[in-house]
């Protein structure tokens, strides 16, 4: 596997970004190509195969499949798709409960609160910043004592680092809650041995423009079970039934995915080691440039998972730093470095002001103090030096 960092040769430059000069930005994480990309668009369009259907899709929901270890996948229009698609097929209706990590994007309960689902919120492990097994199997006794269990809980992988599924499944058998997997940010991840999400009653993924394996857009929803794929297949296609004429005995949506995306992401997915292998190896060399930094701590990693640091994430300890997060925010923008807090925690966005919730002080703290750091496996070493030396000069202002 590359590590482009330390190739003699610099990756190529995506498209989106022009020569090193003035106005030059290095972006959080740009598209990266492959190199056949236009070989495969050719051949899609040459086809005249350019719906979401034909063999650029079983191509790639097969690909992804491999990568994935997933026996059943559905190429879908968005991650967003693929998780709504997996809410209705689990049943989700108005009144559920559905837990989720509160350390998220809004897309991980969105679809399920469109639907009428109540979301319920539970705090993160600081030693992975993924849900929290230990608060979840405390919640889940007092939830059966009550007797008021999720519908589902929603375990959710976080900049290339998923979360711990095994104990999580472990906790949740008990009382037969499913889980799905929200691995928008996890593909190519490893926990207790397994590709992210697998083991997952469902699991959804990310295709989006800035995830390390791109279509230009684009999800998927990944099952080991064929009924369940075939329903949410069948509602991908709003919800046809077998007929010589249109006829529905439900309602469904117009979620698959573009055969000329789905071309895109063939040629990403064949070079999704040396994308991880690369992004692991930016993620270490900010770590070891900025090591000697006090007050400043790189995203932890646990020994039971194998990140592939999608997005290289740091902390700021003001207390110890003399800094905080935001001005080495501010200072990297002034460098021409696009940077972004981590995810504020949905308890504390105003739409979810009243959402019941569990803990929360780890989220809150992660917030305060996280930053996402430029990523894309695009950069040169030249880009990494200039985003590691505006971070030292805010500690050495």
């Amino acid at each position: 596997m590359v590590n482009y960092l330390v190739s003699s040769r610099p990756p190529p430059t995506p498209p989106n970004i022009g020569e090193r000069g003035a106005g030059r930005r290095i972006h959080l994480s740009a598209p990266h190509l492959a190199g056949d990309e236009l070989d495969r668009l050719r051949q899609v369009l040459e086809s005249g195969w350019v719906a979401p259907a034909g063999p650029t899709i079983a191509a790639f929901e097969a690909a992804i499949g491999a990568a994935t270890g997933f026996p059943h996948v559905l190429a879908t229009s968005s991650g967003t798709a693929a998780l709504h698609l997996a809410y209705r097929v689990l049943d989700i209706g108005p009144g559920d409960e559905v837990w989720a990590p509160g350390f998220t994007f809004v897309a991980t309960v969105a679809p399920a609160v469109q639907m009428g689902a109540v979301p319920r919120f539970l705090d993160v492990c600081p030693k992975s910043w993924t849900l929290d097994p230990g608060l979840l199997r405390a919640e889940l006794r007092a939830a059966s004592r009550r007797g008021r269990l999720p519908r589902v809980v929603v375990a959710v992988d976080i900049y290339g680092q998923a979360s711990e599924l095994d104990a999580i499944l472990a906790a949740c058998a008990r009382y037969d809650v499913p889980v799905l997997s929200d691995s928008a940010e996890g593909l190519g991840a490893i926990a207790c041995g397994r590709p992210a999400g697998r083991g997952a009653r469902v699991a959804a993924f990310s295709f989006n423009g800035n995830k390390i394996v791109t279509a230009g857009g684009g999800g998927a929803l990944a099952t080991d079970d064929p009924v369940l794929l075939a329903r949410a297949r069948h509602l991908a296609s709003h919800a046809k039934d077998p007929a010589p004429h249109y006829q529905h005995s439900a309602t469904g949506h117009a979620y698959g995915l573009s055969s000329v995306l789905a071309a895109v992401g063939l040629a990403q997915v064949a070079v999704l080691p040396q994308r991880v292998a690369a992004r692991r190896g930016i993620f270490a060399r900010y770590a070891a440039a900025l090591a000697d930094l006090p007050g400043l701590a790189p995203m932890p990693e646990p020994r039971w998972g194998r990140s592939t640091h999608w997005l290289s994430a740091i902390l700021v300890d003001p207390a110890r730093a003399g800094t905080n997060r935001d001005r080495v925010r501010i200072a990297l923008e002034e460098a021409g470095a696009e940077c972004r807090p981590v995810w504020k925690p949905l308890p504390e966005q105003p739409v979810f002001r009243d959402a019941p919730r569990a803990g929360g002080a780890v989220a809150r703290g992660l917030f305060a103090q996280g930053l996402c750091l430029p990523s894309g496996t695009g950069m040169t070493v030249a880009d990494q030096d200039l985003v590691i030396d505006a971070i030292r000069g805010c500690w050495r202002a």
